[in-house]
């Protein structure tokens, strides 16, 4: 592997999760992971929660934001 390679990988990767972190601080403001066609079930002991669209839509950001650095 070239070392420029490695290199852009570490550079994403860290803005990643600096954007992530920010998210999680902010989150109150933001509707990240309540989004409708999120899925929440809570019976008497149990809860279970996947948060679909919210993966949906951060899956194409992050796939737009490296279609975006990739093309030269």
């Amino acid at each position: 592997m070239d070392g420029s390679i490695i290199g852009k990988f570490l550079i994403i990767a860290g803005v990643v999760l600096v954007v992530a972190g920010l998210v999680m601080t902010f989150s109150k403001a933001l509707p990240v992971g309540k989004l409708p066609g999120d899925i929440h079930i809570q019976k008497n002991n149990f809860s279970f929660y996947f948060p679909i669209t919210t993966s949906i839509i951060i899956s194409v950001i992050i796939t737009l934001v490296l279609f975006f650095l990739g093309k030269k």
